[in-house]
Parts: structure tokens; sequence; C-alpha cells
């Protein structure tokens, strides 16, 4: 029903990924599978209520607490994660990573403790520190291909009086790890116990493989928290700009609310992110599971082909997310070599590990979210680029 092999060239669209990889890379020549958004078209009933929207010709000042944004949200949640959510929690904003910095800053004082694990997702780092808080890491480790925390580390980390938040990124980024709801819920009494507040990015939600089923932080809560989340990567539409989330206490709500329309004069929604939402999630979700099936596929299709080339990786796919998060560790490979061999030699860019700290050192990220034309060049480059040096 659906198509996600037809490539659609993206050049000239002011695209990040394409028309700017120069910036990250330093040559414009290169094929990309970096920032984490998708080379696939959003949904046919996105772009038909769009045009609709569109056609109507008027786009003035609007509201995103109306009466189809809202239920839309819920009805997503309560069929999609069998998750019951209060609308009246629901707030709005720009972005995720807006959102986060709001909460770290309303939550904790500058010089304060924000507790990830790591590797993260670089914007965690460069969100906390721009804040002038602490990043404080607890690596994850791996375990027969699969991502876990040390419960005792992390409750160390939350146990120091100058560790205000936990901001947990799930599912998580890069690892692709799916928090089990007993993880969940260790975390959430940890945080209680030592009154440490969560900030829960979703972004990823619904990006989940093999039966790993995403269990949303208010499900688990026991303490102050805060949940952001988005279609955008889900759906493809990050270029709208909009986000939502939830925040449980009335007082922290109102206060970042005032934050956002006050100070920050951003009361007024992304009309194109609202109505591509609602549509999503109303109609959405047959080319959500379509484009989850292909996406898996690509997974596959990486497992394969690099564990039959390089039969020490015994790599496996993630539980979570289209980026590839790769331990090229068993092949003892410089890093920066690689870098240098991928994008001067193959002509490709791919994420070097060390962007997401000191743990992803060894590890590269690919972004599968393409077309598997695209992504069998990407492999066969990768291939060549690990042959020259191992």
């Amino acid at each position: 029903m659906f198509d996600f092999s037809t490539v659609i060239d993206r050049h000239g669209t002011w695209c990040t990924q394409w028309d700017y990889v120069a910036d990250r890379f330093g040559d414009a020549d290169l094929l990309p599978f970096t920032i984490s958004d998708m080379d696939f078209a959003t949904a046919p009933c996105i772009l038909d209520a769009l045009s609709k929207r569109l056609s109507h010709g008027v786009f003035g000042y609007s509201r995103w607490k109306n009466d189809e944004f809202l239920p839309a949200i819920a009805h997503w949640y309560a069929h999609r994660f069998h998750s019951t959510i209060d609308t009246n929690s629901i707030v709005y904003g720009p972005s995720v990573i807006y959102m986060v910095a709001e909460m770290i800053r309303q939550w904790s004082a500058p010089g304060d403790g924000i507790v990830v694990h790591t590797p993260a997702y670089d914007a965690f780092f460069k969100t906390i520190e721009g804040n002038q808080r602490e990043v404080v890491g607890v690596p994850l480790h791996q375990r027969d291909g699969q991502w876990f925390c040390d419960m005792n580390v992390l409750e160390a980390a939350l146990s120091q009086p100058q560790n205000r938040i936990l901001l947990l990124c799930s599912p998580q980024n890069p690892t692709g790890k799916v928090w089990t709801r007993e993880e969940l819920q260790t975390m959430a009494a940890l945080c209680a116990k030592h009154n440490v507040r969560v900030i829960s990015d979703e972004i990823h939600m619904d990006m989940t493989w093999d039966g790993h089923r995403h269990i949303p932080w208010c499900d688990v809560a026991q303490g102050p928290w805060a949940l952001f989340t988005s279609g955008s990567k889900s759906f493809n539409i990050p270029a709208f700009t909009g986000a939502y989330g939830l925040i449980d206490d009335e007082g922290a709500r109102n206060d970042y609310l005032n934050a956002l329309k006050s100070r920050d004069g951003l009361s007024s929604p992304s009309v194109p992110a609202l109505v591509a939402h609602i549509a999503a999630y109303r109609h959405g979700e047959p080319w959500l599971d379509a484009l989850r099936d292909y996406l898996l596929g690509n997974m596959r299709y990486i497992q394969q082909t690099l564990n039959a080339a390089f039969p020490a990786l015994q790599w496996q796919a993630p539980q979570a997310t289209y980026l590839a998060w790769i331990d090229l560790r068993p092949l003892n490979i410089d890093d920066r070599a690689l870098q240098d061999v991928l994008i001067k030699q193959q002509k490709v860019a791919i994420m070097p590990g060390y962007t997401y700290g000191n743990e992803g050192n060894g590890f590269i990220r690919l972004n599968a979210g393409c077309p598997r034309v695209k992504l069998e060049q990407g492999v066969e480059r990768l291939i060549a680029a690990i042959r020259t040096l191992h």
C-alpha cells in the first residue's frame, strides 16, 4: 500500500542531512546517513490533511489547546501504549529539546548535576552545558548484544544532593534500548527515594521492533516528572516544528506555560504541526506500521551484511529507532582513521560514536531511515572503508 523504496531527491530543499553535510563532515559531496530524519515522504493522510488546510488560505494566530489536538494525543496513547492520560496535563512546545531545556532551568540551578545514561544523544550534552549545569553520566553496559543499566551505579549518582534531575531517553538514543517496565519502575523508585525529578524524552516511542514495547514514563512515575515527545521522528515531520508533553504537577505545568507564553512569546503554535499530528494520530497507523516493517528489514539487512563481512562483530539490530549503533571495537579500528577513509575515499557520512560521549568511542551511528538502495550503497562503502584499515 505504501512506497518506501522510491528514492526522493532531497537536494535543494535546505535539507540538513543532504544540503549541509559539509558543516559537520567538511565535504559537500557525501552520501549521508547522519542526522535522525528519514528520506521518506510523510504519510499520505498527513499530506491530504495539510493540503486541505492550505486550501483554506488563512494562516493567522492559533491555539494548540483545542478539541482536536488534545483528544488525538489521548487516542494515540490509549491505542498504541494502552496508557490513559489526562489531557489537562498536556503542554506544547516548539521542540522536545526546547521543552527539556526549560524544565532543566525550572527544576535546577546553575552548577547542579543532570544525570544521563551514556552514550547519550549529543543535544543532551549541549543543552545541559549550555544552561550551566553539569552532565553526570551513568554508562550503559552491553551484554550479549543488549544494553543494561547498573542500577547501583545509577543510585550512587542519584543520591548526590547536587544531582537534581534524571534526564531519561526512552527509547534510548543512540543505543536503541527499550527500557523494560521493571527497569523503569526501579528508576522511578530510586528517583523518588532521592528526591530527583525526571524529564523523559520519548521522541522515538513509536519506533520499536520485534515485540519490544515502549512504556511511557507516566505509567510508572512516583515523583515529579515531565514527559516530552513528538510525532516528528515517527512521521518524518520535524521541519514543521512542534512537540508536546505531559507535566503532572499543575504548578510546574503553569510555570512552564508562563515561560513559553510570557517570557519567550511562543503561545501561537505551528498550524502545520497541529494538522500533521492530528492526522497522524487519527489516521496514520497503517502507514506507520508499514514503515516500521520496512525499517526493521533495513536493520536486518545491516545485521546480515555486516556480520557476513566481519563475523567477529556479531552485531545485533537495536530494539528501537532507525539508528544502527554499530560496535566496531572487535575490529580494533581507530575511530578518526575510519572517519577519514569514509569521508575522503568512500564519500559517505556516518556519525562517529564519539559524538555521543566517551562511551561512544569505537562505535558509529548509521541512520537507516532511507530506501534500501541507498542503505545498500552505504553499507557497501562502510565495509570497504573497514577493509582498508582492518
